[in-house]
């Protein structure tokens, strides 16, 4: 759960480290785009015309300056609405917004390119130049009032003045982002700038006679700080897909705001994606970043959110920006992970084994089910099977069974294994795949590893062999303090 204290100066150290600039909607009417660059220091060098989309940047256009530094980037279309880069030879960069007003001149010395910021025929761009030193000199004196407090010990009379300081440093950051977001109202501008704005936790209100009022006071602030953490970003605003802005935000509050359990971060990607839908480009981007991040993520379970997200956006018709072609193969890819998600009851499995009769996978009656799909001849196999084998050999009395899948089909190979390595749990045979185990838990690789309650419920996948008996240990101690019971 997130730690509330101190979390302000935090943010605002974090926040708005990129340099943005201010938008002021152009009534010109000029088309397409037109950025005079002169650069004191180079010349005769290469720079280049770049954006963010989300957390990468991307090469728009790359041009050389002339002998005086000098050079123009053009086209006949604007630039979509973001935060673009001028990026020069070693790195070193300043950056713009690009609004309405896209016809305008620049000029800097490469010595000094924020200080020396000068543009010419873009209020867009003059009102960025005062945010942005603006709000540096802010950050710079919260970290030297922050520096005071860390080098002083905690309860003294040399930490509470400058912690005081602090304070008030962070109510000024907050009205600074206050005024230039509702000075800058309806532009780019102001979309970044508010939502830089902290939410602002509410004290919550806990009822007399409560026998842990702390315990509820922090869920209640957590409850609110995740509802409300969306408060200030503007979705019907594109023009942050382009900017550090909303992946960012997208990043921290699914990664370290929701709690990481399937059904918790369904109802907040719903959430979202509702608050994107007022604008198509936002919604795309918001859906396409859960997609992706989901599709990848390491954590045990969540292939369940890649299943949700893809069955309400993209096999629900909403996704017009993906081909026939990836939802034929999204669809065949979901109903493979489908049947064998955490919460399900797995399927049961029939088939020969190694002692010359038929078991199934139902007919076990443990408390835990370990089943463990593996070949004798793959290497991590190997290196697995002998450390399930010694947890098996030590706990097979405490309520743990396991039921083996061979998924190659050499007999003598896998028999010879088994009987080399006194393999004594249920060693089951079906090369040729009768049960449709490899339908029913999805094995693409060897070795797999699901734990099924004692009602045959997925309760865990894909977890290395040596987390095992973690897991079963800290799943019984969460039964027991849930008040619920492990399938008994």
């Amino acid at each position: 759960m997130i730690n509330f204290k101190n979390m302000t100066i935090k943010y605002f150290l974090a926040a708005a480290v990129f340099i943005v600039a201010g938008t002021c909607r152009s009534l010109s009417g000029q088309e397409g785009y037109s950025i005079g660059i002169t650069v004191q220091g180079v010349s005769n060098s290469k720079i280049r015309l770049a954006y963010h989309h989300g957390n990468q940047q991307y090469i728009k256009d790359s041009l050389s300056t002339d002998i005086t530094g000098k050079c123009r980037f053009s086209g006949i279309e604007k630039l979509p609405a973001g935060v673009y880069m001028i990026v020069f030879p070693g790195n070193s960069y300043f950056e713009f917004l690009a609004g309405e007003d896209q016809n305008f001149d620049v000029s800097c010395s490469i010595n000094d390119i924020t200080g020396s910021l000068i543009f010419k025929g873009s209020q867009e761009n003059e009102r960025f130049i005062d945010y942005q030193r603006q709000w540096k000199t802010l950050q710079e004196e919260a970290i030297e009032i922050n520096d005071k407090i860390k080098g002083a010990s905690p309860g003294t009379q040399a930490r509470k003045a400058p912690e005081g300081q602090l304070t008030a440093q962070e109510t000024k950051m907050k009205q600074y982002l206050h005024e230039v977001s509702e000075l800058n109202k309806g532009t780019l501008l102001g979309a970044i700038v508010r939502s830089l704005i902290p939410v602002e936790t509410m004290k919550p209100v806990i009822p007399g006679g409560v026998s842990n009022p702390d315990s509820i006071a922090r869920l209640r602030s957590y409850i609110y700080f995740k509802n409300h953490f969306f408060d200030n970003t503007l979705f019907e605003e594109p023009g942050l897909i382009r900017s550090p802005i909303l992946a960012g935000k997208l990043e921290q509050f699914f990664s370290q705001v929701v709690v990481q359990m399937p059904d918790s971060v369904n109802k907040e990607a719903d959430r979202v994606l509702k608050m994107s839908g007022a604008n198509k480009d936002v919604y795309q981007y918001v859906a396409v970043w859960l997609f992706n991040k989901y599709a990848t993520s390491e954590i045990m379970g969540q292939d369940a959110v890649l299943v949700h997200i893809a069955d309400k956006v993209y096999l629900s018709g909403k996704a017009d920006w993906v081909s026939k072609e990836f939802l034929t193969e999204l669809s065949a890819k979901i109903e493979k992970i489908r049947p064998a998600l955490i919460g399900k009851k797995g399927a049961d499995l029939v088939m020969d084994s190694f002692t010359g009769h038929y078991v199934s996978l139902y007919d076990l009656e443990a408390e835990f089910t370990i089943l463990y799909f593996w070949e004798p001849d793959c290497g991590h196999c190997k290196e697995a099977t002998p450390i399930l084998k010694k947890y098996y050999d030590q706990n097979k009395n405490t309520g743990i069974e396991v039921f083996t899948v061979c998924t190659q089909n050499k007999r003598e190979v896998w028999e010879k294994y088994i009987v080399d390595n006194n393999l004594n749990w249920i060693n089951g045979w079906d090369p040729n795949r009768v049960s449709r185990f490899d339908v029913n838990y999805n094995v693409d690789s060897t070795p797999i590893v699901y734990i099924l309650d004692r009602d045959k419920t997925i309760i865990a996948k894909r977890l290395p062999v040596e987390k095992i008996g973690s897991f079963i240990e800290n799943y019984r101690i969460y039964v027991t303090h849930s008040g619920g019971s492990s399938g008994k």
